[in-house]
């Protein structure tokens, strides 16, 4: 299983992302992961750190289809890879209902059929096939010459076992944030893993992106974790998928809850052999690159975040 790292701020120029790539480039950590970005577009700073010069692979976890057409998002794929001379992984999901709603007035009625026209519209636009398609949701006439030898990985948002089917019938990646290892190798593991069989094609690979924190004096660790997680956890998204795992966190307090993603694994959190272990956990349950997320550390100290990812990718191994 590879490490990677996920970009723990909202960077404001490229100078605050480096670091964070350059420990990437220098470290056993493979590759730097972003969520969607709404200071600076992740696919400009990605290649922006390239030109910077320390560019490294990436992984856009997840990019979310309301806010890019198709058409625009294969363009942005394309330049990213021709200018930057790194593989990528372009991730994409729906979004929240919620914001859903305040983009474009109204929530998809069928999430599962957005996310398959789209991200069936992007990959025959950077395979260089002409896309005639009329959808519930996306429609084009259009093609796009083909760039690259290596095309980016295509990856979707996964936390529910039916999003996991649709991945193992169109994604090349499985992306989960915050999603227990139990309940990966048991509920979507195999979802993964059936359709694409029925598919006729190679389970998707996963990639699981993890919140971290080592317990260090002076430090409240498990506050940290629930800091840095807490607009996820009050998502009713991600507090279903938690439900279906036993883990609820809508009840008790935030110490109570936090202590529950604990146990589950959720977080990693604690001393560095107790990471060590949940880093095997999530081997174990299938995760093929397991992404540090260390926002609660950089909510206090992006000096403290590069120093915990640079303690953990050099001094915990999941092999």
């Amino acid at each position: 299983m590879k490490l990677s790292v996920l970009l723990p701020v909202m960077p404001l120029d490229v100078r605050a992302a480096m670091p964070f790539a350059a420990m990437v480039k220098h470290s056993p950590g493979h590759s730097l992961w972003q969520g969607q970005g709404l200071l600076l577009d992740s696919y400009q700073l990605f290649t922006a750190l390239s030109a910077a010069g320390v560019g490294v692979p990436m992984g856009s976890g997840v990019a979310l289809i309301p806010l890019r057409s198709p058409l625009e998002a294969a363009v942005q794929i394309n330049s990213v890879m021709a200018l930057s001379k790194q593989p990528m992984v372009a991730g994409f999901g729906p979004g929240a209902k919620s914001f859903q709603a305040s983009v474009m007035q109204r929530p998809y009625s069928s999430p599962l059929t957005a996310m398959r026209e789209y991200l069936g519209i992007v990959r025959e636009l950077l395979t260089g096939q002409p896309v005639n398609r009329e959808g519930q949701y996306f429609s084009l006439q259009a093609q796009l010459p083909p760039l690259h030898t290596n095309i980016a990985e295509l990856g979707l948002g996964v936390l529910r076992p039916r999003m996991a089917a649709l991945a193992g019938e169109v994604a090349d990646v499985a992306i989960t944030w915050m999603c227990p290892p139990s309940y990966i190798s048991t509920v979507l593991q195999p979802a993964l893993r059936a359709a694409a069989e029925s598919a006729g094609r190679p389970s998707p690979r996963i990639v699981s992106v993890v919140p971290v924190a080592r317990e260090v004096p002076g430090r409240d660790h498990a506050k940290l974790l629930w800091d840095g997680s807490q607009v996820h956890l009050g998502a009713p998204h991600y507090q279903d998928m938690l439900a279906r795992a036993g883990i609820d966190v809508t009840a008790g307090t935030s110490s109570e809850s936090t202590d529950r993603l604990l146990a589950g694994e959720v977080f990693l959190g604690g001393s560095l052999d107790r990471i060590g272990e949940g880093l095997q956990s999530y081997k174990a349950a299938g995760v093929d690159e397991l992404v540090l997320n260390t926002t609660g550390v950089a909510s206090v100290s992006a000096d403290a975040a590069l120093e915990e990812l640079a303690t953990i990718l050099t001094e915990v191994s999941p092999e």
